[in-house]
């Protein structure tokens, strides 16, 4: 089956698929995204994706594409006609086609894309098993990370400096010398007296629906969280190291900048939190 792709309103051929050469995405990345697992033909957290989606684009003064209803019928179509029961779901929005001038067009409209791919269960699970390294980066970001924008590429300089050592990932440090989030994950750590620890929501992090489902989860399991701000001191000194996102769920990390974390293995509380996410996923 040939992948496709959803592109203003037409199912394409996913190698077709094309926006003019002035689409703001384009030429100013004046655009949001969101990525939306799907577990058994279920989207995780899609409500929280879509949610996150909207204010996106309300913070950046931004029209929608579309009311939610019809994006949600496109979004399964999508699905539907990729064949994907696994997987993730990718949509991108951007302020649309318009001559390049930095104020806002008039009368451009909005762009919406969505693509859709399988992913393999038993490889993101082997992967827990194993437990995955992270180095540590200054955080060189705007002020606005809470808004799932497609301006990545502080994120991707970051990630490909954390492949560049072998690592899966990169945590980012604040000029204060606290960890922010990963460059696609958000981090968490367990303190030696087993205090689960993430940083507050704020304009300094995107808040990850993984990490809101996974708190909600925490409060009706009655396991404590304190949401505040970590040093890279407590990160490498951590009983435990772990991080979440759409396509990781909950990943332990086993080393941070090759200081082995723990006994290098993936910690006690971590696989338990991963189980309890894979069942809220699988049920």
């Amino acid at each position: 089956m040939s992948r496709i792709a959803y592109v203003n309103g037409q199912y394409v051929p996913h190698n077709e698929a094309a926006v003019h050469v002035e689409d703001r995405g384009y030429q100013f990345a004046d655009g949001v995204y969101e990525v939306i697992p799907v577990v058994g033909n279920k989207l995780i957290g899609e409500v929280g994706h879509l949610d996150r989606l909207w204010r996106s684009m309300d913070e950046l003064k931004m029209a929608e594409p579309m009311k939610r209803a019809p994006l949600k019928l496109v979004m399964r179509e999508v699905l539907r006609r990729n064949g994907v029961e696994n997987g993730l779901i990718y949509m991108q929005i951007t302020r649309g086609v318009a001559p390049r001038d930095h104020p806002f067009p008039v009368d451009a409209m909005s762009s919406i894309v969505m693509t859709a791919k399988k992913t393999s269960p038993e490889k993101a699970a082997k992967k827990a098993e194993q437990g995955v390294s992270v180095i540590t980066v200054p955080d060189i970001r705007w002020g606005r990370c809470d808004i799932k924008s497609v301006a990545l590429l502080p994120n991707i300089l970051a990630k490909q400096e954390a492949v560049e050592n072998g690592a899966y990932e990169a945590f980012q440090v604040d000029a204060d010398g606290f960890v922010t989030e990963g460059t696609s994950t958000n981090a968490w750590i367990v303190d030696q007296d087993g205090t689960l620890i993430t940083r507050a929501a704020s304009n300094s992090i995107l808040s990850g629906i993984t990490r809101a489902d996974l708190l909600e989860l925490l409060e009706s399991n009655n396991i404590k969280v304190e949401l505040r701000s970590f040093s890279v001191d407590e990160l490498h000194t951590a009983r435990e190291v772990f991080l979440t996102s759409s396509s990781s769920y909950v990943q332990p990390v086993v080393e941070v900048d090759g200081k082995v974390i723990g006994n290098g293995k993936p910690g006690s509380i971590s696989n338990n939190l991963r189980e309890i996410f894979m069942d809220y996923m699988n049920n």
